[in-house]
């Protein structure tokens, strides 16, 4: 895979110029907060191994009507030489609306010039565009006042699922994982290596969803370990019963220098510390049959 830096220096300038635009903690989010200065040091270093990808998400104001809509985006090695991966969503979009307005994204992206920057174009055009999908939503629920009540007073089916492989290394996986999380509205994260261990959360239906698409066509040796569910009456609840706000990629430090190989093993000491931060460290006894101990400090 050929790897430039000046178009990886690219990357950078145009992420700090994002920063300094959105200097909010809540309005970019990094998927892997390391990424920049792994990025950074391929640049300027001697490192051979080839960076992880920036990626990220950026959480774009629509004035009329008020919104917010999570914009991610991942810059291939060769972006802006080739066009990045942009997805939209928001809560006030119907997944049909979620789909069209992608499906428009892809339209427009293809507009652009190769080799020009394509972050700010795109959040002009989701400000500018945004907007018209969100009044469709809102029309939409006005025409049907008596099924809205009914819905306001149904109550949501939300559910967690801790799921087990014997090892996640493969790329075209591992930009699967991430990528059907996005696309169903669910949190969680993804630990690579071996083993390998995903949490999806967010509406049951979902859920189930991810694991059939996740599972089909061939994957192997992967299973449902645990899976919790719970009901919810409006979106503070559902706010409460998720443990995580986004779904990650961990990228704990592997034993050995055995680097990307298909053999390292992640550190389950820092593993079980990142399980305690989102207070659901009974998980770890359930995985491996043991009570875990963190890393040394």
């Amino acid at each position: 895979m050929e790897i430039r830096k000046d178009l990886l220096e690219l990357q950078l300038s145009e992420l700090d110029m994002l920063l300094s635009m959105y200097p909010e903690g809540d309005e970019v989010v990094l998927d892997n907060p390391a990424a920049p200065t792994d990025i950074r040091r391929f640049v300027d270093g001697p490192r051979e191994a080839p960076p992880p990808r920036l990626e990220f998400t950026l959480n774009v104001e629509v004035d009329e009507p008020k919104a917010t809509v999570a914009m991610w985006c991942s810059f291939p090695p060769l972006y802006p030489k080739v066009l990045p991966k942009i997805h939209l969503r928001s809560s006030d979009l119907s997944r049909q609306q979620q789909k069209d307005i992608n499906e428009k994204l892809i339209t427009f992206l293809g507009t652009l010039d190769l080799g020009e920057l394509c972050t700010m174009p795109v959040v002009q055009w989701v400000q500018e565009n945004a907007g018209k999908h969100i009044t469709l939503s809102y029309a939409d629920l006005q025409s049907k006042n008596t099924q809205t009540v009914k819905e306001t007073n149904k109550q949501t089916s939300l559910s967690r699922f801790w799921i087990y492989s014997h090892h996640i290394y493969r790329q075209e996986l591992l930009r699967k994982i991430p990528a059907l999380a996005r696309e169903l509205d669910l949190t969680g994260f993804c630990l690579p290596g071996k083993p390998g261990i995903i949490c999806v959360e967010g509406q049951t239906k979902y859920c189930e969803e991810y694991w059939h698409k996740l599972r089909y066509p061939n994957w192997k040796h992967i299973s449902c370990k645990h899976r919790e569910d719970a009901e919810c009456k409006d979106k503070n609840e559902e706010a409460s019963f998720r443990l995580f706000t986004m779904f990650e990629e961990l990228t704990f430090e592997a034993h050995g220098d055995y680097g990307l190989r298909n053999d390292y093993h992640m550190d389950l000491g820092r593993f079980l510390e990142y399980l305690k931060e989102h207070k659901c460290d009974y998980m770890f006894s359930i995985f491996f049959g043991v009570e875990g101990k963190e890393s040394p400090k």
